[in-house]
């Protein structure tokens, strides 16, 4: 998932996004309302991250904008306010989950995991299928045929992209602002050099599973 996380204060963002890129999650940083309808001006996003207590506004404020502008935009409110009454008004203003501050972050992964379901490519909770391949979005694994893929944060989050929409075709630039987002790499091949470590690892033994469509990309039919 490519996300946005809108948070004013300096070290949980960077925190926040440290680890978020690490569990294959790259991120934009907001610090305020403002900033974020400039994002979201801008790219396309799979998720959002958001505190309530912003410099210029609640972020409750931006979730019921985007609502009302019938935006479907995931979004997991994440905030200091722990009372019943802020979970409902959270909740009342179109978030799809609230977590209290602090948190356990292998809990936030976990529900933006379950955040990220789009049936009927979702199966359960947690998971992807395309074929005889199942990503577990939550433990970060992946099987193909019932065998286990060593994957890198990278593959998984290439991996992960193609087989969420079966069928699609997405171009390099599409796959570099999706998986590296505003950590894009400097290599011109880096996309087609995870595709190629892809293909090594789950080929084996098994028909190609990525198709590359000349001139447009990448997908795995359906």
């Amino acid at each position: 998932m490519k996300l946005l996380v809108v948070e004013d204060e300096g070290r949980l963002a960077a925190l926040l996004r440290k680890g978020l890129a690490a569990a294959g999650h790259p991120c934009d940083l907001a610090a305020t309302v403002g900033e974020a309808l400039d994002f979201l001006a801008a790219s396309e996003y799979d998720g959002m991250v958001l505190d309530r207590l912003l410099p210029d506004g609640d972020g409750l404020d931006l979730c019921r904008q985007l609502r009302r502008q019938g935006r479907a935009l995931p979004v997991l409110v994440l905030t200091a306010r722990d009372s019943v009454d802020d979970r409902i008004a959270g909740l009342e203003a179109g978030a799809d989950d609230y977590l209290v501050k602090p948190f356990a972050f292998g809990e936030l992964i976990a529900r933006l995991a379950a955040l990220s379901r789009r049936p009927p490519v979702y199966r359960g909770e947690d998971e992807i299928r395309a074929g005889d391949l199942v990503l577990n979005l939550t433990r970060r694994t992946a099987v193909r045929g019932g065998r286990v893929l060593a994957l890198t944060p990278k593959e998984f989050a290439v991996l992960e992209l193609l087989a969420s929409r079966p069928g699609q075709v997405f171009s390099r630039d599409r796959i570099l602002d999706r998986v590296w987002g505003a950590d894009r790499e400097p290599s011109a091949n880096v996309v087609e050099a995870v595709i190629a470590r892809l293909r090594h690892k789950l080929d084996a033994g098994a028909s190609p599973l990525i198709r590359t469509v000349r001139g447009f990309g990448y997908k795995i039919d359906p």
